[in-house]
């Protein structure tokens, strides 16, 4: 019984000899609770990327950004982050809503390099009690972790970290709002922000 692979990636682990690697990485590394280092690592992240599918299988890849704390470890097994006003499109967020699986790869590209993947199921709600305490939130996005585990940092390139992006939702400030909503062939569709909570 294994959390982490499935028939392709056996098939690949038989031709490159690398099964009982996978089968020794996952029984040493792969856990379905957060360690005290998971939780530090996650929180203090000011981003991560969370890939989703559609009900036909059919993948999209988005960033998420905020500053750090903003995706919170709320269970042995869940974390949570909030949605922030985007484009619209909701690719990942409606994803979510016709296929729960995802998974979230935590990285830090600066300092000392680190990965860190979760993959499990995602819940999306407007009426979470973490609306009342997220700046910025319009919606909240649980995860209950089925798979959590490292990944090997070797070609992760160092950079270098210089603040959050102007327009992360910060305390008793008014949203900068993107250039972009302005332009001709946007500005009359452009709904306008849902109300959130200011701090």
């Amino acid at each position: 019984m294994t959390i982490m692979y499935h028939e392709g990636n056996r098939q690949l682990q038989d031709r490159f000899d690398s099964r009982r690697l996978a089968d020794r990485l996952e029984e040493k590394l792969t856990r379905t609770a957060f360690s005290d280092d998971d939780k530090a690592f996650i929180e203090g992240a000011a981003y991560f990327f969370l890939a989703t599918a559609d009900a036909d299988g059919r993948p999209d890849c988005s960033f998420k950004g905020g500053v750090p704390g903003f995706v919170r470890v709320t269970g042995p097994s869940e974390l949570a982050f909030p949605d922030y006003d985007g484009n619209g499109m909701f690719k990942s967020l409606g994803n979510a809503l016709v296929n729960p699986n995802v998974g979230l790869l935590f990285i830090a590209l600066h300092d000392k390099p680190k990965r860190l993947r979760v993959n499990g199921s995602a819940t999306v709600s407007e009426s979470d009690p973490l609306l009342g305490e997220t700046v910025g939130a319009q919606l909240i996005v649980r995860i209950a972790a089925r798979a959590i585990f490292p990944n090997c940092p070797r070609y992760i390139p160092n950079m270098q970290m210089t603040g959050p992006s102007i327009y992360t939702p910060q305390p008793q400030c008014e949203p900068a709002e993107p250039a972009w909503k302005g332009f001709d062939i946007f500005k009359d569709v452009v709904p306008p922000r849902a109300p959130t909570w200011k701090g």
